[in-house]
């Protein structure tokens, strides 16, 4: 199951009549033999798609409403487990690839071709990275397993009364979840990657904010408002359900997590390096590859540096046009609060305010531009005050893949500034950005594993191109518009060149905040609390940063190769036929005709 995130496993042609016997040999033998190829490619893919999602009870509710569907038995309730065993993780994706090897690429549909060479890509990076399991970081700020886990649970959906038993046994798991978790944080002390002694702090106190919050904790409360919703339960029945449920969140979810705590604190001065990746061991030969699989590009630090840098200027320049048209002095530079009108956005949008109907204006804008999807139910939640602080302004929960009827948005008010953040926002995680993307790839009907497999650069990149468009869909003025677009861009922009500066090259907190100041942002306390997000989930920003940066680079192709065939909508199409992948794949699949002709 996945969170997208706002701020982030293995995931026939007709008969002809003929006459002519070397005629047969020619065209219907050919045929049979590409059904059979084709036929073997599925059902490889689709048996290792149902290995992937049954390794985890959470996986395999979320990712299918009906496992029996696809074949898959009742399996054990589990979490999974943190793993240390670098060669038996190295030894299973060695063995997963020559599977696929084993299936000849040529004779399969275009279809087939597509997913094998996303599969193959996918396999590539994993294999890269395995030999650096201990490098990961499974309790990141914001999108570590600390933070999800209890949406997740809040979430996991009852569809019968046998669910819910899942639900109950599955939370008396989860200390020994925890457990292997912190076997896991033991053996990265022990391997001297430890995480830095803030960033410990910074989960440690999550977890325990956690504890504390009481009886209106919302996996009380929302473990109620889901039995109010199941229907053929008695009273009696309902209320035995809540006593189980508060019961066993005292006895094991909540222990979990201040063991959790405990745990963390006795390793927090065994981390040997508290700046970026490159410090430790390998550091920066691990950033490298860290940086490919999130991102899906194949550009180098260098290039990604680059291409930052000059997208950066290309904002700025657009920043600077603008000002100088409406102001006398205009601006030489980027600062980071610029006396204009323009930045003022107060009384500027069209008068909705509530989320839905946000929505339904941002979905009404798509209709000239990108393609068509099936019809939604969305519902929007608010997280908890209680824990504002630590979860992501907002969020889109993945619903299942034969149930994407269903569709939840997360909205954190503690990070919703004004109504504009809120629009962007829900561009983001619904029109035309996660939930759009994912309710439309879906409509594709794609082979089963295409939507197990995790592309960061490719989700959250489309997300924040989708963010990036909607402030030209929100009524503003064109010009009030382009400038606070693009003075999103270029704070994403500086994030992602600390991001690298941090990991790759060095920086320490000092290069950091003058990197800051060099562009006119001054708040020293702002920028020590980015630098900490930064060293504890790195690559994160890059996902955003890059992966929008690479669409709209594949924008520019397009409009070069495609000519006069070109148009935002065939673009767009494009883009989503694909679905998630690298870039080079997408690259590669888009352009293979020459023409934006779908």
């Amino acid at each position: 199951m996945q969170i997208r995130s706002r701020k982030h496993s293995l995931t026939l042609v007709a008969a002809v009549l003929v006459v002519l016997c070397i005629l047969v040999g020619a065209f219907i033998l050919p045929t049979r033999l590409n059904t059979n190829a084709d036929r073997s490619f599925s059902a490889y893919t689709r048996n290792l798609f149902c290995q992937e999602v049954s390794g985890s009870t959470i996986t395999l509710h979320y990712t299918l409403k009906t496992p029996s569907g696809y074949g898959i038995p009742d399996t054990p309730v589990s979490y999974g487990n943190c793993t240390t065993d670098t060669a038996s993780i190295c030894a299973a994706l060695e063995n997963e690839q020559a599977k696929l090897h084993s299936h000849n690429r040529s004779t399969l549909s275009d279809q087939n071709q597509l997913t094998y060479d996303v599969l193959d890509d996918y396999l590539d990076s994993a294999l890269s990275l395995a030999p650096y399991s201990l490098y990961e970081e499974p309790l990141a700020p914001l999108t570590g397993t600390q933070a999800q886990l209890p949406i997740l649970l809040s979430e996991f959906p009852f569809y019968t009364n046998s669910d819910v038993d899942t639900y109950l046994e599955l939370l008396t798991k989860t200390p020994e979840y925890f457990r292997s978790i912190l076997k896991f944080e033991q053996a990265k002390a022990d391997a001297g990657l430890f995480m830095a002694s803030y960033s410990a702090d910074d989960i440690i106190n999550e977890c325990l904010a956690f504890t504390e919050i009481g009886k209106e904790h919302y996996l009380y409360t929302s473990f109620e408002e889901r039995m109010d919703e199941l229907t053929g339960l008695s009273d009696s029945q309902r209320r035995s359900y809540i006593d189980k449920n508060n019961s066993y969140l005292e006895q094991y979810v909540f222990p979990a997590y201040t063991e959790l705590a405990e745990g963390l604190r006795t390793l927090r001065d065994t981390g040997k390096n508290n700046n970026g990746l490159c410090y430790l061991p390998e550091g920066k030969t691990y950033y490298e590859l860290l940086v490919a699989q999130e991102t899906g590009s194949d550009r180098t630090i260098r290039e990604l540096q680059t291409l930052t840098g000059n997208q950066i200027l290309s904002d700025l320049s657009a920043m600077q046009k603008v000002l100088s048209e409406n102001t006398s002095e205009g601006t030489s530079g980027y600062t980071s609060s610029v006396s204009s009108d323009l930045f003022c956005t107060q009384g500027s949008l069209l008068e909705i305010t509530e989320p839905d109907e946000i929505l339904s204006d941002l979905r009404k804008k798509l209709d000239d531009s990108f393609p068509d999807l099936p019809n939604v139910d969305t519902q929007i939640k608010y997280v908890q005050k209680s824990m504002e602080e630590y979860l992501s302004p907002a969020f889109y929960m993945v619903p299942a893949i034969d149930n994407t009827q269903a569709n939840v948005i997360y909205i954190n008010q503690g990070r919703m500034t004004d109504t504009l953040t809120l629009y962007t926002t829900l561009a983001h995680e619904g029109y035309p950005g996660h939930l759009y993307q994912h309710v439309y790839y879906a409509s594709q009907h794609p082979d089963p594993i295409r939507c197990v497999l995790n592309y960061g650069g490719y989700t959250e990149g489309w997300a924040t191109y989708s963010e990036m468009l909607s402030y030209y869909y929100s009524g503003l003025p064109k010009d009030q518009a382009l400038l606070l677009q693009k003075n999103t861009s270029v704070i994403l922009g500086l994030y992602a060149l600390a991001d690298m500066g941090i990991h790759y090259d060095g920086w320490t907190l000092s290069d950091t905040i003058a990197f800051f100041h060099n562009y006119g942002i001054t708040d020293t306390t702002t920028i020590e609390d980015i630098y900490d997000l930064i060293i504890a989930d790195p690559a994160n920003y890059l996902k955003y940063y890059i992966g929008y940066v690479e669409f709209l680079e594949l924008k520019k192709e397009a409009v070069e190769k495609w000519g006069d065939n070109f148009t935002q909508k065939s673009f767009h199409k494009a883009v989503l036929d694909v679905g998630p992948a690298s870039f080079d794949v997408i690259r590669t699949y888009i352009f293979k005709k020459g023409t934006g002709e779908n």
